[in-house]
């Protein structure tokens, strides 16, 4: 049996407002910058660090390889949900456009697409795709993930069994860290959620 540990971590703050960010490439602000770096201890836990591409996570990531000596690897797949028309504005604009198909998405996000975005199918996909290289790449390692949180929710909810539909009642807010360990055997691999929100 081997242990294998992956901790979370959602981006802080980013610049540009409350708005359906996706894949729009914003930096952090100062404040971003700040809840993450409460996370970085004198002495820090991970053997390697996998960040999505996108500037709010990678550099922080580089900013730990800079300070802590630790390997960062940037991985297209970790990148935020792309909403389509709806990226970079605030969900005021997006209902005074299409109300209809605002409440639809959210009322059942599997079916209603908002246009020209990445379906939410295909999103799993890509995520829990990126969630088996980790395993099989990483195994028996202590890894940091810098993510956002669309792909943070998608983890959570394959982990914890639960229906794809659940996504919108896990909360990840700015700077979140969750912790998910993974015994592997050769029955396969068995998860659990060790904390969410927490610290180190």
């Amino acid at each position: 049996m081997r242990k294998t540990v992956v901790d979370f971590l959602r981006h802080g703050e980013p610049q540009g407002g409350n708005v359906y960010r996706g894949q729009q490439d914003d930096e952090l602000t100062l404040l971003g910058w700040q809840q993450m770096q409460r996370h970085l201890v004198d002495k820090p836990p991970w053997q390697t660090i996998l960040t999505s591409p996108l500037k709010r996570c990678a550099a922080f990531a580089d900013h730990i390889r800079q300070e802590c000596n630790i390997d960062v690897h940037h991985q297209k797949d970790l990148q935020e949900i792309h909403f389509g028309q709806w990226q970079g504005l605030t969900a005021e604009q997006i209902e005074a456009n299409d109300k209809a198909g605002f409440f639809a998405f959210y009322d059942d996000p599997l079916n209603n697409t908002p246009p020209l975005a990445e379906s939410l199918e295909a999103f799993q996909q890509r995520c829990l795709s990126a969630w088996q290289q980790v395993l099989v790449q990483h195994q028996g390692e202590h890894s940091l993930v810098i993510t956002h949180a669309g792909v943070i929710r998608i983890i959570l909810v394959h982990v914890l069994s639960m229906p794809l539909t659940a996504l919108f009642q896990i909360d990840v807010p700015f700077a979140c860290l969750s912790r998910i360990e993974v015994q592997t055997t050769d029955k396969g691999h068995f998860s659990r959620l060790m904390f969410h929100a927490g610290q180190l």
